[in-house]
């Protein structure tokens, strides 16, 4: 019996245990995924000292940027993205260990947008800058997008003005700075923060709504609830929407490919 899990704090309510505990029972594995909630990082690296059964973990909030440092190896495309949200483990007992790094975030969301079409955009504007939005900004720029980024953090303030990959432009910029032409330029907007998640799900990010229309797109990495206010804010200005599930579930099922790969 093979051993997963999901690190993070206060994960109740995750996707993952969930998702992972069905695929293994459809497939009559006697594999388990478990949440693996720890107050601070510390108490979990201690625990994890002692656990040769564990062959790999998901990272969720808060510890995808933080758990970096702890990591035998770091995939170069994590790296470049500056997150981990898969750790894959090598080893034969817990003696000798190798744990390296993986970002599947970026590959879940890269690919639910080309489920979506959006063949015409070419302009996204990121709301947050944790480790999610890192990996959404790394596969945007992969696209050819231009990013406008939006942090609540003012010492971050164009800390990445004309930062780019593969020639897309990337600007950073405080919400209170956000103009109408702003969202009327940026068609694609794409919600990293957890602002609506359950349950506080009254609540959406500060924006001017009433610049939305048909022209635009909202994508959610939030998926409980279903439907965000920020998403219903969205719809009823006319704007196609999406949640993060099928994002989740594509990044879920990239990291199943990483724990079985013994070439990673």
């Amino acid at each position: 019996m093979a051993k997963y899990g999901l690190l993070g704090r206060h994960i109740d309510y995750s996707f993952s245990r969930g998702f992972f505990n069905d695929k293994f029972a459809r497939e009559q594995r006697s594999d388990v995924y478990v949440n693996l909630d720890f107050p601070h990082l510390e108490d979990f690296t201690s625990w994890f000292k002692n656990q040769n059964e564990l062959q790999g973990f998901n990272v969720t909030i808060p510890y995808k940027e933080t758990i970096m440092s702890y990591l035998d190896e770091l995939d170069p495309i994590a790296a470049a993205i500056g997150a981990v949200n898969t750790v894959v483990i090598r080893s034969k007992d817990t003696t000798n260990q190798s744990i390296k790094g993986y970002n599947t975030d970026y590959l879940g969301f890269h690919q639910s947008l080309e489920h979506w079409g959006l063949s015409d955009l070419n302009k996204a504007l990121v709301l947050g800058t944790g480790g999610a939005a890192k990996a959404v900004v790394y596969a945007l720029q992969t696209k050819g997008f231009d990013i406008l980024q939006l942090t609540r953090k003012a010492q971050k303030q164009d800390k990445l003005a004309n930062a780019s990959l593969d020639g897309s432009k990337h600007q950073l910029i405080a919400y209170d700075q956000l103009t109408v032409k702003d969202m009327q330029k940026y068609r694609l907007i794409v919600n990293c923060t957890p602002v609506g998640t359950f349950p506080s799900v009254d609540q959406a990010p500060e924006l001017p709504y009433d610049a939305l229309g048909p022209e635009h797109f909202l994508y959610d990495l939030i998926y409980n609830p279903e439907e965000t206010e920020f998403l219903k804010r969205g719809r009823e200005a006319g704007a196609k929407i999406k949640n993060g599930y099928q994002m989740l579930v594509l990044q879920a099922l990239a990291a199943w490919e990483l724990w079985q790969n013994s070439d990673v």
